[in-house]
């Protein structure tokens, strides 16, 4: 055995090995061979954190099983950022529960309890699990295509599982669990709904602390809580889930984005379009859709007997847009660009405010070029991308290239141009990428560009999308300099994804702080008394004539009440008039923060907030 790992199994620090790059539990130890190549996994690192989530999933459902004996188990994984496992109850465990069940991990933890693996064969795991009640892990093991099946027990809890796990109960020194959900079995809608235990583990409680505090951190900024309390937008159960109505404040900050958007479009040389929201089923037959994406669209409708689909995408709309003309090579590239409402099915389970809908604006384009144009069209977007990205904020991202998935049309020859095109753009613009194997769209490889926010969470926005598919389908063409008609390259692009995506990430990044150009009120004029109100409404009528958002207050309340409620509803400014302010024909001004400015004159107010404004921070 080395001496380092003899050494850090003294320290309880080696949890697992990686044998011949196979990762196994350190009971393979005894079967070791010279030749063997040898990795040490510790708690730190990404395989080791796996791990120990992963048995602490396990000493969670022993610990339920010892205090609810009637419920039944099914799978415990670890994910991202902790682990969850699915219990069949019927009765919802409880925020008491919770806390039974934690000290009763605690209790198993410090009775340092081994993982103890063995190998049997699938009839005597068939009969152990239905001696123990467990039909889900016998529906589990009936899949299974190997002859012999691997279990673990730990302190007379078995369970079924590939493994590895950490060597003894002891090891866990962090953990925490978190919440409670509901989840079908096997993600599947017409099976029965479990109840899942989030939960969390860390090797060491420092770490574990920072991540709970991360989690404050986050539940302070969700966008559903601030949307409700900044009076942003509202999802009503009467209207239906998934759908979003933008209320006034929203409203504001969505023409602000809307019109930024198109302004920088026009600027770039697209060309706006509006299109329908609904379209003849065939359209969706011919462009591909109604094969490739069927379950994610609504039912057709019948009108005057003919099928028609609410859209679930502009692109063929700007096709029909291309075909209205003949072209030629002189036009190219085209580019078409549409704030275009869509609708998709969304299972009820995954909607999620405003990050998750069945109804949403993309911020769509398709530029139509040839095939010469390809790498730079491109590049243009990538830098439009990251010009209008950096605008709101956002400068750190992720990027991948999807790859060819299993189901895809038109020829390799042509997934293969158009996957190169994207990937020489991206080298000529000097942005570091992934390859993300097989998840690029039925039609063509794409870049995703996924975008950090303040905390360093990724959220997926940008997208541009190569297609040689849809333009073969509809048949266009342009004539090219030989006077023959060829085919152009359609690209797909979207900058910021959705706008109902995107004012979610906004909201949360900021945490409903908009900087002063996106704030949808953005100075608050408010009288310390009623004798104060008229030079007060004088103020807020100069600030209107210089196209500010202002609201004004001289309600009869008392000045701490209106600035609690201003700084509440993240006003970047408050105007304060009183005696000081009518002597000196002046203001005072106290941001958001409770940084207060002296008295300043009107004007030099005006000129801040101009400059403030064209910062845009």
């Amino acid at each position: 055995m080395p001496e380092e790992l003899k050494k850090l199994l003294k320290e309880n620090q080696a949890i697992a090995l990686k044998i011949n790059r196979e990762i196994k539990d350190l009971s393979f130890i005894s079967s070791l061979n010279e030749d063997e190549e040898i990795e040490i996994i510790t708690p730190q690192s990404k395989e080791g954190l796996e791990i120990l989530r992963h048995s602490v999933a396990h000493i969670m459902a022993h610990a339920v099983k010892d205090l609810f004996p009637d419920v039944k188990v099914t799978i415990g994984p670890a994910i991202e950022d902790g682990f969850y496992y699915d219990f069949d109850r019927d009765t919802p465990f409880t925020e008491e529960d919770l806390q039974k069940i934690e000290k009763r991990m605690h209790e198993i933890i410090k009775s340092r309890q081994p993982f103890i693996r063995k190998e049997i064969s699938k009839d005597e795991a068939i009969k152990l699990f239905e001696s123990l009640g467990e039909s889900y892990k016998i529906e589990i093991i009936n899949e299974i295509e190997d002859e012999k099946v691997s279990i673990y027990e730990e302190g007379g809890f078995i369970d079924l599982c590939r493994g590895p796990h950490i060597p003894h109960t002891g090891i866990v020194k962090a953990f925490k669990l978190l919440s409670v959900a509901g989840a079908y079995w096997r993600g599947d809608e017409r099976n029965k709904m479990l109840q899942r235990i989030y939960g969390t583990a860390f090797p060491t409680k420092e770490e574990l602390q920072d991540y709970l505090n991360f989690l404050e951190e986050v539940k302070k900024r969700d966008h559903r809580r601030l949307g409700k309390q900044l009076r942003l937008f509202e999802i009503s159960e009467e209207v239906g889930p998934g759908l979003i109505i933008w209320l006034p404040n929203g409203a504001i900050v969505r023409k602000i984005i809307e019109d930024f958007w198109k302004d920088e479009h026009l600027k770039a040389g697209y060309q706006l379009l509006y299109t329908p929201h609904i379209a003849r089923l065939d359209l969706w037959r011919k462009s591909g859709h109604l094969d490739f994406y069927r379950e994610n669209m609504y039912s057709p409708m019948e009108i005057d007997e003919i099928a028609y689909q609410l859209k679930p995408m502009n692109c063929p709309f700007h096709i029909q847009v291309y075909k209205s003309e003949l072209r030629s090579y002189r036009e190219l590239p085209l580019r078409f660009a549409e704030l275009g409402t869509v609708y998709r099915y969304e299972r009820s389970g995954v909607l999620h405010g405003l990050l998750r809908v069945r109804g949403f604006t993309q911020d769509d384009a398709h530029i139509f070029c040839t095939e010469e144009q390809l790498e730079e069209e491109i590049q243009k977007v990538l830098d439009f991308t990251v010009f209008i990205l950096s605008t709101f904020g956002f400068t750190s991202y992720d990027i991948y290239i999807s790859t060819r998935p299993e189901k895809y049309v038109g020829s390799i020859e042509n997934w293969e141009k158009a996957t190169f095109a994207l990937e020489e753009a991206l080298k000529t613009r000097n942005l570091p990428y992934q390859i993300d194997p097989g998840e690029g769209v039925f039609y063509g490889p794409k870049i995703d560009i996924k975008i950090k926010d303040v905390l360093n969470r990724s959220w997926q926005c940008s997208t541009i999308q190569v297609d040689f598919n849809i333009p073969e389908r509809f048949d266009i063409t342009y004539r090219g300099k030989d006077g023959k008609e060829h085919r152009p390259i359609m690209i797909h692009r979207a900058l910021m994804g959705s706008l109902e995506r995107f004012m979610g990430v906004l909201i949360e990044h900021y945490a409903g702080a908009f900087p002063l150009w996106l704030a949808p009120v953005q100075i608050e004029v408010m009288s310390i008394s009623e004798k104060h109100a008229d030079y007060a409404a004088r103020v807020y009528r100069q600030l209107i004539n210089n196209d500010f958002r202002v609201k004004l207050n001289i309600d009869n309340e008392k000045i701490g009440y209106k600035i609690r409620n201003a700084t509440l509803n993240k006003v970047p400014y408050m105007v304060i008039i009183g005696d000081k302010e009518i002597e000196n024909n002046a203001i005072t001004v106290r941001k958001r923060d409770g940084e207060n400015f002296e008295l300043i004159k009107f004007e030099k107010f005006i000129e801040f907030l101009i400059n403030d404004i064209k910062d845009k921070k």
